[in-house]
């Protein structure tokens, strides 16, 4: 329930929210004039602990409207499995992966992530490392795939398994070379 500027949570005390704000099937969203926002309030400890479930170092950087995380697989002997979708010779990859990295900005298809390199002194990219970013403010009429709304849970599931695909099954990059190939054939 939405009153004065307070949400109630079932058997719990009312919770203040900034003007603007309420509560929406337990997630946050914000109103700015017509305009209504999703807000993810993402826990950077659970972050962490998903990438570390996923056999990645972090870092965290969490903003006001995005969190970024540097990702990296210390003990990993290959690079990640980030490959280009347009090379024919990769075609085994791209027919098994389950997430589409455009390569002109790096948005990861149908998620609110973005992907970049980690580019080492050279200003070659790191084969075992990437930087991955969350949008935290989505417009409220945002969906997954599915129709499936998104919720913070939803959202560490979903990174969970974009995780597991950098190390297991693939990740397709599709289109120009903002985002570069790690794996596969990588030069064109």
């Amino acid at each position: 329930m939405h009153s004065r500027g307070f949400v109630s949570i079932r058997g719990a005390s009312p919770v203040p929210y900034p003007p603007g704000c309420y509560n929406d099937y337990s997630m946050q969203v914000l109103q700015a004039g017509q305009h209504k926002f999703i807000y993810l309030e993402l826990d950077t400890e659970t972050v962490t602990s998903v990438a570390k479930q996923a056999g990645f170092e972090i870092k965290v950087q969490d903003g006001a409207r995005n969190l970024a995380a540097d990702l990296t697989a210390p003990g990993r002997q290959s690079p990640l499995l980030l490959f280009d979708a347009a090379d024919p010779a990769n075609l085994g990859w791209f027919s098994r992966c389950q997430f589409y990295v455009d390569g002109r900005t790096g948005a990861v298809m149908q998620t609110p992530m973005t992907l970049a390199n980690q580019l080492d002194r050279a200003g070659k990219p790191q084969a075992n490392s990437v930087r991955l970013t969350i949008t935290k403010e989505l417009p409220a009429s945002y969906r997954l795939p599915g129709k499936q709304p998104l919720t913070e849970q939803i959202l560490y599931q979903l990174l969970y398994n974009f995780l597991t695909a950098l190390t297991r099954t693939g990740v397709a990059v599709c289109g120009a070379s903002v985002v570069r190939a790690l794996s596969g054939r990588t030069e064109s």
